[in-house]
């Protein structure tokens, strides 16, 4: 199975937009994260725990508590290989990407709902 088969829309903001923002645009799409872009540049990624790190820092720019050096998968990838990114990053979601733009992105728990189509074992281990 490959990643576009499981990928959820992107929900992407510019850097200057707050936390308290980003925040709740979070809340209304019950997402928990949020792709920082710059034009069509992945700069970061916030998520609801960055959020909540920073709740006495609502009125800062998203750019200041981002994830940095964010790591994509491209669209055609197996679920496998997320699975295996994830796991050895240390990561629960993964931006996908086309031709180097953002086109949607999976989480932790997207590969969870569809572990019958992994050919890993590691979910065993």
């Amino acid at each position: 199975m490959r990643v576009s088969d499981i990928m959820n829309k992107v929900v992407a903001i510019d850097e200057a937009v707050t936390l308290k923002e980003a925040a709740k645009i979070m809340t209304e799409r019950d997402i928990g994260s949020i792709i920082v872009l710059k034009g069509e540049k992945i700069k970061g990624i916030i998520t609801d725990r960055d959020i909540l790190r920073s709740i006495n820092k609502s009125s800062q720019k998203v750019s200041a508590m981002m994830s940095r050096d964010v790591i994509t998968i491209d669209e055609n990838e197996s679920i496998d290989n997320a699975a295996i990114i994830m796991s050895e990053n240390n990561i629960r979601k993964l931006p996908v990407v086309s031709d180097g733009k953002v086109v949607g992105i999976i989480t932790a728990t997207d590969i969870i709902k569809n572990s019958d189509s992994l050919n890993l074992d590691f979910l065993l281990d």
